[in-house]
């Protein structure tokens, strides 16, 4: 008698929950546990501790607005979901909000979210939800590779500007620095076009978000570590800059490199040489180094959260990519690329009227690449083979992010200009030292308190009294926080 032969059930998919209700949170997990592997969170700094953690990034979040230490407002579900898509960028993320205003679920559809679903929300309903937004998570990695023939889409000065500096530093050994602003498509140009179209196209790519690992686990990931150099390491094992061998090491986000490995990093770039964690034996790396970020470095190195030297090292050459809003027409082209990309048999891609063509082309788009994507990903979904007119389109647009136009001021008298220059001048000439940096900070602060205050703490009515975007709003609030 043979024995039967064994099946390997196939993984489920990693669904995480967030939301400060315990009820709720057992009540959602016992009713997706037959589908999905099921972890749970209750705020914000628990969440990013624990995804630091795992073995593997969820591949879809049902995330609450309303979380601790401010559930009545949806502060900490909008930074959440930012921080999700920097530790996890390839999650799906379902806002399950009593705070279901129209307002709140276009700015969290703007900020990444794929779709915002209203409390309460019926499990069989919610069920089909998170299956529709994994099925587009499976579509990215059946169709993405070679659909188009360059990863690039666009005509606009940005976008060539970028592909005139690809083309000078692609084949380059140098060490490259990406910035730009979240969900603009930083990966992509490091993998796409600094490796891929490049002479190290059959070499290893190895990529390492610094936001969504233990900075405990830094070192030995990059580096490798000896058998018994700590306690698990029941084998030696390699590191990245080990196994990338003469290929492409991408460090994402690498402003969140803890300061103490910053100085080993810029070991590696002065000279190749590395250690494994518990070894004395020197090694040398000839992989090629591709930074990325969103943050301000500059500004980082100025506030001592970054080394100079290290940004120096990383930046031989730098590279920005543009944020949707400086594409023009470009914006028309990627619509056309993605509803292709998402049409399929049983949906034909939806047409946008004259009215709502007019529409996309002026709006600013402030999650970028990633935030017009899903857009066209619900479209497609709500709408297929029909016409959409502006009305429903102005429902999948955070067009209470877009800022006023400026109100024209009446002009300064030239008594009035003079008298600044002079106090100016009379300011730098005093002995104690001047910093402008420092200067347009407090201004910049005190701008948006005053702000703050005048709209009784509501970030849109004060967005629009600074004249800039809710988001950008949002990221200048967080940047303070961390300077306090």
């Amino acid at each position: 008698m043979t024995a039967a032969p064994e099946t390997t059930l196939p993984e489920k998919s990693l669904l995480l929950i967030v939301d400060d209700d315990p009820l709720i949170s057992d009540t959602l997990s016992f009713s997706m546990s037959s589908v999905f592997e099921v972890i749970t969170s209750h705020s914000r700094a628990h969440c990013t501790q624990l995804l630091r953690q795992l073995r593997r990034a969820p591949q879809v979040a049902l995330v609450d607005l309303g979380l601790p230490p401010l559930p009545h407002r949806p502060d900490e579900g909008f930074a959440l979901i930012s921080d999700l898509l920097k530790l996890a960028p390839e999650i799906k993320i379902v806002v399950l909000s009593g705070q279901g205003d129209a307002d709140n679920a276009r700015h969290a559809r703007t900020l990444g979210a794929t779709d915002f679903v209203a409390k309460p929300c019926n499990p069989a309903e919610l069920h089909k939800i998170l299956q529709r937004a994994l099925s587009y998570r499976s579509l990215d990695e059946i169709r993405a590779p070679g659909f188009s023939a360059s990863p690039l889409i666009g005509n606009s000065p940005a976008i060539q500007k970028l592909k005139v500096q690809l083309q000078q530093y692609a084949d380059s050994p140098f060490p490259v620095l990406i910035e730009g602003e979240s969900g603009s498509g930083k990966e992509i140009v490091a993998s796409s076009c600094l490796h891929l179209d490049t002479r190290r196209r059959s070499k290893p790519f190895f990529a390492l978000n610094c936001a969504a690992i233990s900075p405990s686990l830094v070192e030995p990931t990059l580096f490798g570590y000896a058998k018994g150099a700590f306690t698990g390491a029941v084998t030696a094992t390699a590191g990245y800059f080990e196994d990338a061998a003469d290929g492409t090491l991408f460090l994402d986000e690498i402003g969140e490199l803890p300061l103490e490995l910053q100085a080993k990093l810029l070991r590696v770039l002065e000279n190749g040489e590395y250690q494994r964690v518990g070894e004395t034996q020197k090694r040398v790396s000839h992989a090629r180094i591709i930074a990325a970020t969103n943050r301000d470095l500059r500004r980082e190195v100025r506030s001592g959260n970054f080394r100079a030297d290290l940004y120096h090292r990383l930046s031989v050459f730098s590279i920005t990519v543009p944020p949707l809003r400086e594409m023009d027409d470009d914006r028309l082209l990627l619509l056309e690329h993605f509803r292709q990309r998402y049409a399929t048999q049983t949906q034909a891609p939806f047409i946008l009227s004259d009215a709502a063509r007019a529409l996309w082309s002026r709006y600013s788009f402030p999650g970028n690449v990633r935030e017009l994507r899903n857009i066209v990903i619900r479209l497609t979904a709500k709408y297929p083979g029909q016409s959409v007119d502006s009305s429903a389109l102005e429902a999948e647009l955070d067009l209470q992010d877009e800022p006023l136009a400026p109100v024209t001021a009446p002009p300064l008298v030239s008594t009035e200009s003079d008298a600044s220059i002079v106090a100016a001048g009379q300011r730098l000439q005093q002995p104690d030292p001047f910093s402008l940096d420092r200067l347009l900070a407090e201004t910049e602060r005190n701008y948006i308190e005053a702000a703050l205050r005048l709209a009784h703490g509501n970030v849109s009515q004060a967005a629009r009294l600074l004249g800039i975007n809710r988001t950008t709003l949002y990221n200048r609030m967080e940047s303070f926080a961390k300077e306090q």
